[in-house]
């Protein structure tokens, strides 16, 4: 009886910890982006975030980083060919978070990822955490980064439509 439960004991220990892995991976919102250009691809994110009334508050130049630093630590080099962050703030959400819970800080400013891996040119991810819905803050930033992403998908495929409609 006694190594029964022993074993049922492990047996939910182990199904928490796959759900709690699953978790962490299911937070990441990844979006495949229609063929174009690194730079029209942070353009076109730039001008999305944009057209919601925000500001963005900074770019933090990822790529060189990593390649800055690969042979310190024994890589051969950075897996990108280029990659940035390009962080912003929505006071409105800003305020409801941190009328929520003060230390809900730390989840500002929002961040969307941008990249393209070495050898694959004109194929670009972008990418963002997506906050947990734990409270109403949090869903409101997720469909934020959601409606932002979706916003640089539809622009990037109706310029490579009617560029390839010339």
């Amino acid at each position: 009886m006694r190594s029964r439960l022993i074993r049922l004991g492990c047996g939910l220990i182990l199904a928490a910890a796959v759900a709690a892995s699953a978790q962490a991976v299911d937070a990441l919102e990844k979006h495949i982006l229609p063929a174009a250009d690194f730079a029209t691809v942070h353009e076109v994110l730039v001008e999305s975030i944009e057209a919601e009334g925000l500001v963005v508050a900074a770019v933090i130049p990822f790529n060189r980083m990593l390649q800055r630093t690969a042979t310190t630590l024994g890589k051969s080099g950075s897996p990108f060919a280029e990659a940035e962050i390009v962080q912003f703030c929505s006071s409105v959400l800003a305020w409801q978070m941190l009328e929520e819970d003060p230390a809900q800080i730390a989840f500002c400013p929002l961040s969307l990822a941008i990249y393209e891996k070495v050898g694959q040119p004109g194929r670009a991810m972008l990418v963002f955490a997506r906050p947990r819905p734990s409270t109403a803050g949090h869903r409101a930033a997720a469909r934020l980064l959601h409606k932002i992403a979706s916003q640089v998908e539809a622009t990037l495929k109706r310029r490579s439509g009617a560029a390839g409609g010339r």
